[in-house]
C-alpha cells in the first residue's frame, strides 16, 4: 500500500515527518537530501524515532540512544537488538509517498501488546 506523507517542500533537510499509521512510520530527509522511511517506534522501548537525532543516515532514539541505519533499519548502537522495518519512498509531483513494507514490524513488547488489543 502506498500512502501520501507530505509535500517535499514542507519537509526541510535534517527533519522527520511522522505518519499516524498503525504502527507509526516516519520519513526522514537527510542533510544530503536523501529520503528514507522507517517504522517510527524504537525496537527497544516505546519511543518515537522522529523525536530523535538525525545524523547522516542514522537516527538516534531519544530514550536510550540506540541508533538505527535509515538505509537498512539495522541497529548500529544498543540497547536495541532488533532492526526497524524500512519502507520505500517515492516522490511524485512534489509529494512524498511511502510504500509500506509487507514485512512484520519489530516492536517492543508493550507496543505489540497494545496493537494486539492487550494492555501494555
Amino acid at each position: 500500500m502506498m500512502i501520501p506523507a507530505c509535500r517535499l517542500a514542507d519537509l526541510p533537510r535534517g527533519e522527520a515527518h511522522r505518519l499516524d499509521t498503525d504502527p507509526p512510520v516516519s520519513v526522514f530527509h537527510t542533510d544530503d537530501g536523501e529520503l528514507f522511511a522507517i517504522d517510527d517506534t524504537c525496537t527497544h522501548q516505546d519511543a518515537s524515532l522522529a523525536d530523535g537525532w538525525l545524523e547522516g543516515c542514522e537516527v538516534e532514539c531519544p530514550l536510550h540512544a540506540s541508533k538505527f541505519d535509515l538505509r537498512t533499519g539495522a541497529v548500529d548502537s544498543p540497547p536495541a537488538k532488533l532492526p526497524v522495518r524500512t519502507h520505500e519512498v517515492v516522490v511524485e509531483d512534489g509529494v512524498i509517498h511511502v510504500r509500506l513494507s509487507a514485512d512484520a514490524p519489530n516492536l517492543p513488547p508493550c507496543v505489540a501488546a497494545r496493537l494486539a488489543g492487550g494492555s501494555a
